[in-house]
């Protein structure tokens, strides 16, 4: 692909929480990506779905409880229908941003499919929280069904989930014709809808995948030359929230894989875009991870800001 491939991944903030929200906030992120197009970038978008499929994931299954006759949602149906309505919305936006500025450029939508190990050591501890608050009742009967449950307060439980690695992305083909043809791509959503292969049939799994390492994946599949991840913060920090507190302008995976082992970045949030970054820049000459927030996406892009990783 073109040495100006750009893998771009979302965060929470570019999309919002509730419906009005992410109107909202697609919007702004459709500037940003224009911004990168007007680079002269090819460009593949990843996102987060976190509220989204908890919110799609709730309503299903409550709807399940009130009507016996319908099933409840599996979670890779829920990813599924995240990924829709997240790139419903996204899609849209940058198609009037890019309209706006005169640039006639096909936006795409492609439910993903990623595949996962059914005996990845993740399914051992599950972690990610899912879904709504459950009383001891409700907890027990999910235990029951042969699903996690944590306390998250006293006498409150929600749901967990494994988060295994990716392995493959099914739909990888399509996604390359696509960005090869001047299209920008919106791929790889909430990390993809984790399948699991079974022969030639292809079976969703219980399971969230983390959505750094899922465009990480992506970006190496694709030889992109840059993976931007738009987070909460302009530059990543080393003893955040500290007095000793310090940004990090640009990084090498020695030292960046140092700061990993040192417990700098926390787990959950800062730590997988910190392996999706070393992972990624290892793997290609010429690969860079940029790490910085939408209002600086540009900026980033160009090396002027960020936290840079190569």
């Amino acid at each position: 692909m073109s040495e100006k491939t750009v893998v771009v991944a979302l965060g929470h903030k570019a999309l919002g929480t509730t419906l009005p929200e992410q109107k909202t906030a697609t919007r702004e992120t459709a500037k940003a990506i224009a911004d990168l197009v007007e680079e002269g970038a090819n460009i593949v978008i990843s996102h987060s779905n976190g509220p989204q499929v908890g919110m799609i994931h709730t309503a299903m299954n409550e709807f399940g409880k009130a009507h016996p006759d319908y099933t409840f949602a599996p979670m890779s149906v829920c990813s599924a229908m995240s990924q829709g309505y997240i790139g419903y919305d996204l899609q849209n936006a940058i198609r009037a941003e890019l309209l706006s500025r005169g640039i006639y450029k096909p936006v795409a939508t492609i439910l993903t499919q990623v595949v996962i190990d059914p005996y990845d050591e993740a399914f051992g501890e599950p972690e990610k929280i899912i879904g709504r608050v459950l009383n001891s009742e409700e907890a027990e009967s999910e235990e029951e069904k042969g699903n996690f449950v944590t306390e998250t307060a006293k006498g409150e439980y929600r749901r967990i989930l494994a988060a295994p690695k990716p392995q493959k992305i099914i739909e990888l083909e399509t996604i390359r014709t696509l960005a090869n043809a001047g299209q920008v791509v919106i791929a790889a959503g909430g990390g993809g809808i984790p399948v699991m292969e079974q022969g030639i049939d292809l079976h969703g799994a219980s399971a969230i995948i983390e959505k750094d390492l899922a465009s990480e994946l992506l970006a190496e599949e694709l030889d992109a030359d840059t993976l931007l991840i738009l987070t909460s913060v302009e530059k990543v920090s080393l003893n955040k929230d500290t007095d000793n507190e310090t940004l990090l302008d640009t990084v090498s995976v020695d030292d960046a894989n140092k700061y990993i082992a040192e417990n700098q970045f926390a787990a959950g949030s800062m730590l997988p875009k910190i392996e999706a970054a070393v992972s990624f820049a290892s793997k290609g000459s010429g690969h860079r991870t940029i790490i910085t927030d939408i209002a600086h996406a540009r900026d980033g892009y160009r090396e002027k800001t960020g936290t840079i990783i190569k």
